[in-house]
């Protein structure tokens, strides 16, 4: 069962926050890597392209807490689902978050692969071409174009930035305050806590994953297939 909600885009600090929220008790934290390394879980978001109606119980069982796409897209619904969970929405500088979504989806799961992909790597970016028609959905209802797809990139600026400022909008429209809590990673362990009614932890907010680091993992991945195995 869910007890907090991410809702925010990709990029927008996602990793350091499953690393904050599982340091806060609140794991294990689900993220899109969770859909990339471990076996099972990119099936459970498959069948959400199209019209199924999610049992957000199967797909985050085994989960306290979501970050990043897929799950950040479907926020609402979740918080329906799971009435007494807290929703955390991240941002960040609308004009940094384009540029670092570019070099995700220049460098990351959508590139052009080498043919020569050792069998453990192969099964990564399989599991990604499971969910990529789901992503293609979210991209497309996200930034209001109807021939957009995952291995398209991140459409012109001011399309993307217009998309971020609604998604922050309507997260504010739909949610009441008491539940619902805007937050920029640099802020740090204060706001959070407070939030969440835990007690900040006498350690620095962790900082992780920023687009060089999402590459070199993703490189890594390749060269030398460190995943669950199957």
């Amino acid at each position: 069962m869910l007890e907090v909600i991410g809702a925010g885009f990709p990029r927008t600090g996602t990793s350091s926050m499953k690393a904050a929220l599982e340091r806060l008790g609140f794991g294990p934290c689900f993220h899109m890597f969770d859909v990339m390394t471990k076996p099972g879980i990119a099936e459970r978001w498959a069948p959400l392209a199209g019209d199924a109606q999610p049992d957000w119980a199967r797909v985050f069982d085994g989960y306290r807490s979501s970050q990043d796409w897929p799950a950040s897209h479907f926020y609402r619904s979740q918080a329906e689902a799971f009435p007494d969970a807290k929703v955390v929405l991240t941002v960040r500088d609308p004009h940094a978050w384009y540029v670092s979504m570019g070099t995700l989806m220049a460098e990351g799961p959508g590139r052009e692969l080498p043919p020569d992909l050792p069998e453990a790597a192969a099964a990564v970016f399989g599991r990604m071409d499971l969910i990529t028609p789901l992503l293609t959905e979210i991209g497309r209802d996200v930034f209001g174009l109807d021939d957009w797809t995952f291995t398209d990139g991140m459409p012109e600026e001011k399309v993307a930035l217009a998309a971020f400022e609604r998604h922050v909008d309507k997260a504010r429209a739909s949610l009441p305050a008491d539940r619902l809590l805007v937050f920029d990673v640099r802020e740090g362990w204060e706001p959070l806590c407070r939030f969440l009614r835990r007690d900040v932890p006498d350690e620095p907010f962790p900082h992780l994953n920023d687009a060089k680091a999402m590459a070199a993992t993703l490189d890594r991945l390749v060269r030398e297939g460190v995943i669950e195995p199957r």
